[in-house]
């Protein structure tokens, strides 16, 4: 006789092929009928990925921070010349490669040519600037995917486009300005924002983030206070709070208890033991 545990998994499998029967006869993706996983609602967020231990916004940098379970990975993406969508934060490779030039002058294929990874350690001398394709490919689908996007309504269309394609809308936001975002918006209402146009008003920064109807705001200390009052105004309209940013395991223990949800840290290692010291566990993977 089949206990219990035999049964159910009888049962699931049969579920499951149903569902990918429905899936092909409707012409619809799988992995867009199966349920999307919970995703954390407080955790750190890797900088450009584990970057104080590898070279960032890399693949090697973002694989180390799911392997450190990073609850949130940040990268930044921009358009090459031929209108690849690419990961760099700064307008030109001269910093982290071996080359020199404005992304926007640069083709992917001499993008891909490029050295990313011995400016930081020679073990790395391999590594190549990725594409989001690639980065997306790589991701599990529990951990937030903070897309910094070098403001441009073009970027903004064609980003969503490719979340739509590789079914990442869930787990996935948009950092921009009002401009980008809107495209994007325009492209699929689902698409999720986080609103980059900072003012030096941090009760008009909320207030306006309120507006749009973003879904997450990121805060700077300099800049936009975590005070009691706006961090009532963003829960209260279900706003996720990201701060940039920190490095300090003191600083980590004030600002989860001032409401932040997702600080930004650039010594990944470090701070995920602080977040875990406070009873945050590190993000077990779901692919």
């Amino acid at each position: 006789m089949l206990n219990s545990h035999h049964l159910f998994s009888s049962k699931l499998k049969r579920y499951t092929l149903s569902l990918f029967i429905v899936c092909s006869m409707a012409g619809i993706n799988f992995s867009q009928c199966t349920p999307n996983p919970t995703m954390p609602r407080q955790g750190i967020c890797a900088h450009r990925g584990a970057r104080d231990t590898h070279p960032e916004n890399t693949l090697v940098a973002f694989r180390h921070a799911i392997q450190l379970g990073a609850h949130m990975i940040e990268c930044d993406v921009q358009l090459s010349k031929d209108n690849e969508m690419v990961i760099m934060h700064d307008a030109t490779v001269d910093r982290t490669t071996d080359g020199a030039g404005r992304v926007s002058d640069l083709t992917l294929e001499e993008l891909k040519s490029l050295d990313a990874g011995s400016w930081h350690h020679p073990e790395f001398a391999r590594e190549r600037i990725p594409t989001l394709r690639e980065v997306l490919e790589i991701m599990p689908r529990n951990v937030w995917l903070n897309l910094h996007l070098k403001n441009s309504t073009e970027l903004g269309r064609r980003v969503t486009e490719l979340l739509i394609e590789q079914d990442r809308l869930h787990q996935s936001f948009l950092a921009c300005n009002k401009q980008t975002a809107a495209a994007a918006k325009n492209t699929n209402s689902d698409v999720k924002i986080c609103n980059m146009d900072r003012t030096d008003s941090s009760q008009r920064y909320v207030n306006e983030t309120i507006a749009m109807d973003a879904e997450f705001i990121q805060l700077k200390r300099r800049s936009q206070q975590v005070l009691p009052e706006l961090v009532r105004d963003l829960k209260a309209h279900g706003i996720v709070i990201n701060f940039f940013g920190t490095n300090s395991p003191e600083e980590l223990r004030v600002l989860f208890h001032e409401g932040v949800d997702f600080p930004l840290v650039d010594e990944l290692t470090p701070m995920m033991k602080a977040a875990r010291d406070l009873g945050i566990e590190p993000l077990k993977p779901v692919y």
